[in-house]
């Protein structure tokens, strides 16, 4: 009974230190949300450009999710998610140093970047961050399995949904703002500060994080068993077009907030970190939530309707007169949002086995993740071709009336099969 108790201690602490890495590690990104964003505006007013930037942070889920797929099951998931934080730390520290070295910054174009030799580096370190991003997160997706029994997974993943969504979307956002409005270039330091933190934790973490060794390797058949695994599965095969979808819609609304804020609600840097970091309390509602509504209701039922809630989120953010009615929306969205990513995440590393778990989540991620890049640019493309016809301030809101849309068509389709794909 003792030495029970002293395992389950055990497994708890390695958990909380892990938890803290994701922290570190989250609130890096959550400030590299308003760093890019911001930065690309302060380079020029086009949209296309505006999201393309960003998007270089979100394209390598299209061209590197398979291959990251493969280090998760071959390689040491710990070490893999130390490299990899290193990667992005000196990425980072290279991105601050352009900026420095551009200071200060010509009044941004109203089409195309003011500076293309600063623009073009920031997206060559955004696809070396994002192919970083890639592999760091599906192993630690991966790995957690291992530090948690199976009957825990949605209270662990509540809580890291939780974490992410303080350090995404509160702190991260809320901290970033304040210190783009004190130096440009300070941001990208913190940034590269938190993930070396956040490398030194993962580092010292105890026990084994390496899946049972392959006799063969052979890294073409290795990734046909794992497309073979979700094509076999209906349940992850529906999950994996319901969430791409999704994620299409969600970031095509997302990157039209930047200057939806600055020039619709006129507001500036500090404000949008604001509105970000206190709307994403509801994320952190949500995710401390999903156990105790799981002792409610069913899973299934709880995936129909934070799924549709979503859909009028979007919707309502188009016709939000002001800041506080802005946030209260996103509140809202966030708590749903994590919610769902809770369930659905739970449910994949549950049925999968550890031997095909990282190539299988790599392959779930490479539509549900691949598909945000494409939003982003969709929506640059949305608002640029739009205002040809419409005033700007109405071409800005167009993304939010496309995505809720989406998304509600989405919801009804679903309604059925998540009943049905998630059981009890």
């Amino acid at each position: 009974m003792a030495g029970a108790d002293t395992a389950r201690h055990g497994a708890h602490g390695t958990f909380a230190r892990f938890l803290g890495a994701v922290g570190l590690s989250n609130t890096a990104d959550g400030i590299a949300v308003v760093a890019w964003a911001w930065t690309a505006s302060l380079l020029t007013r086009d949209p296309l450009y505006i999201a393309l930037l960003p998007a270089t942070l979100r394209l390598p889920w299209v061209f590197f999710a398979l291959p990251s797929g493969i280090l998760a099951d071959r390689a040491d998931r710990r070490r893999l998610i130390v490299i990899c934080d290193l990667i992005r730390a000196a990425a980072y520290g290279v991105a601050a140093l352009a900026i420095v070295l551009h200071l200060p910054l010509a009044a941004p174009a109203p089409e195309g970047p003011v500076h293309p030799g600063l623009y073009a580096a920031l997206m060559a370190l955004g696809l070396i961050v994002g192919c970083a991003e890639v592999a760091r997160d599906n192993a630690a997706q991966t790995m957690l399995p291992a530090i948690v029994a199976s009957e825990r997974l949605e209270w662990a993943n509540g809580w890291i949904s939780s974490i992410e969504t303080v350090g995404n979307n509160m702190a991260g956002p809320a901290v970033g703002a304040f210190m783009i409005a004190l130096f440009l270039p300070l941001p990208y330091l913190a940034i590269a500060l938190a993930l070396l933190a956040a490398a030194l934790v993962t580092a010292a973490l105890p026990g084994i994080y390496q899946a049972e060794a392959r006799r063969v390797r052979d890294w073409k058949a290795e990734i046909r068993e794992g497309i073979a695994f979700v094509i076999r599965h209906p349940m992850l095969r529906f999950l994996v077009i319901l969430t791409g979808l999704w994620n299409f819609f969600a970031e095509m609304a997302m990157i039209a907030l930047v200057l939806h804020v600055q020039e619709n609600l006129g507001l500036g840097a500090q404000a949008y970190g604001l509105i970000l970091g206190a709307g994403a309390l509801g994320g952190v509602a949500g995710g401390v939530a999903v156990a105790p509504l799981l002792r409610r209701m069913r899973r299934g039922t709880l995936a129909q309707w934070v799924n549709l809630i979503s859909a009028g989120l979007f919707l309502l953010i188009a016709i939000a007169p002001g800041a506080w009615s802005v946030t209260a929306i996103l509140f809202l969205f966030f708590g749903t949002g994590v919610i769902w990513n809770t369930l659905s995440v739970s449910y994949r590393q549950r049925v999968v086995p550890d031997a095909i778990r990282g190539r299988v989540n790599s392959v779930y991620r490479l539509f549900a993740w691949g598909m945000m890049p494409v939003g982003l640019v969709a929506s640059g493309l949305v608002v640029r071709g739009a205002e040809t016809i419409l005033a700007r301030e109405v071409a800005l809101i167009l993304p939010f009336v496309i995505a809720g849309t989406g998304i509600l068509i989405l919801s009804i389709m679903a309604w059925r099969p998540l009943g049905q794909a998630f059981g009890d």
